[in-house]
């Protein structure tokens, strides 16, 4: 058990959620250390979780290692557990469930290192992107806070993956599964960029959709004509219709007004219901062309359109789909805060179990941090507390990850140090208060 006062009741309440994932100490151990990865100022290493827990004169640090190293719980398990809190909690009864998907690079250094390689880093520094490490599929859920203007993806599940093993499109696509197996009353809509769509995709259940952004090479073709009742195999795809360049020299374009990115946009839209057969065989797909009113970007104006998606939902609104496609860059703010904010990917272990279980935990962190944030935590006050302490900041209006952070982190600090007796509280206990206040906001 935990000493009383370690952990905050509104805390232990969402982390009360993942019990049945463990056995009874494990399970105390979990409590601890999410605990420490989410009030750590500092290095998140093992150690450093115990620190931030300040159990490291209570645990043996071999406690924490074994956690992670040896104990019997499961990612999966958890993830889904983390997936029912947020669906539950945090999306209106019966509403589709969105899930974002990407891949991203946690550098290591160590050639002992389980599954790390030389992969792309799109985040690198430097003229080559490209980088030493673990490189993690992930799949996160697209929630809409009343509080935030923008959605915010939440990370659930993850999977590590290694070259020239399971592909990172059939890992993404076993995370969607387990996903919409666990709620089979609910749609669930998959969003992923262009690495993110292939032949692994023929197959995909009814309650899957998945969207995705359609490659310049991809050629379409169209719908195979009815059967003549002629000898022979009947075609299985009609006419060539071309590549996307093709399709939008042909197509009729309409102007309409998208919500995304936190802004309202005008665009010009087309569609094309078409087979993708290299990709999706005969399953019949939705091409919608995306062509800003007035280009950010040079990036393929040339080509007659700026973005190619492809999709097999049929029914929703082309607007719609570009909003839920354009939901898919909170999952790219989820790695910078991961990294950035909450340490994700410092821990210093080795073995293989450890180092696949290591980056979802801390993954996990993240989410409950943000849902934590949404049921006992937001508040109004929060940004005008920031612009009066940096009154140049004036067009704060929301609260950003490292708010929802720094809040959990002093409900923490007034947990662990409140005193049945305010009265005989000693000028000491008082600075001590004072000096970890201060703290939990760098």
């Amino acid at each position: 058990m935990l000493p009383d006062g370690t952990i905050p009741g509104s805390l232990a309440d969402l982390l009360a959620v993942f019990r049945s994932c463990f056995t009874t100490p494990t399970f105390s151990t979990f409590q601890g250390l999410a605990l420490g990865l989410i009030a750590q100022t500092r290095r998140r290493t093992i150690c450093g979780m115990l620190l931030g827990a300040c159990l490291e004169r209570l645990w043996h640090h071999s406690r924490a290692h074994r956690f992670f190293a040896a104990a019997r719980w499961s990612t999966d398990q958890i993830g889904l557990a983390l997936a029912d809190l947020i669906i539950t909690r945090l999306l209106p009864a019966g509403a589709p469930i969105t899930i974002a998907v990407d891949d991203t690079l946690f550098k290591r250094s160590g050639m002992k290192v389980f599954g790390v390689a030389w992969h792309h880093d799109g985040a690198a520094k430097g003229p080559k992107p490209i980088g030493f490490g673990n490189c993690w599929v992930i799949a996160g859920i697209i929630v809409q806070l009343p509080f935030l203007s923008r959605p915010v993806c939440l990370p659930v599940l993850a999977r590590l993956w290694r070259p020239r093993r399971t592909g990172k499109l059939a890992y993404a696509r076993e995370m969607a599964e387990l996903i919409a197996t666990r709620h089979p009353d609910r749609t669930v809509h998959v969003v992923g960029d262009a690495a993110y769509v292939g032949e692994h995709l023929r197959g995909l259940a009814t309650q899957i959709t998945w969207t995705s952004r359609l490659k310049v090479t991809s050629v379409l073709h169209e719908l195979a004509p009815p059967h003549a009742g002629k000898m022979g195999r009947p075609r299985t795809k009609g006419a060539r219709l071309g590549t996307p360049t093709d399709l939008a020299a042909a197509a009729t374009w309409r102007t309409t007004r998208v919500r995304r990115y936190g802004r309202t946009d005008t665009v010009h839209i087309a569609e094309v219901i078409c087979l993708w057969y290299g990709s999706f065989h005969t399953r019949t797909v939705r091409v919608v062309l995306v062509r800003d009113d007035k280009p950010r970007t040079s990036d393929r104006d040339e080509r007659g359109y700026g973005l190619p998606l492809v999709t097999t939902d049929l029914e929703t609104a082309a607007e719609d789909l570009v909003a839920r496609y354009a939901s898919r860059w909170g999952i790219e703010q989820a790695f910078a805060d991961a990294r950035q904010v909450i340490g994700v990917g410092e821990a210093r272990n080795r073995l293989r179990r450890a180092v696949e279980r290591t980056v979802p935990f801390g993954l996990t962190c993240l989410s409950v941090v943000t849902v934590w944030y949404a049921l006992h935590g937001h508040a109004p006050e929060v940004t005008a507390i920031h612009r009066s302490r940096a009154r140049w900041y004036t067009t704060k209006t929301e609260p950003s990850y490292d708010d929802m952070v720094i809040k959990l982190r002093r409900v923490i600090i007034a947990a662990r140090f409140r005193n049945p007796r305010p009265d005989l509280v000693t000028p000491q206990e008082t600075q001590a208060v004072l000096a970890a206040w201060a703290a939990a906001g760098t």
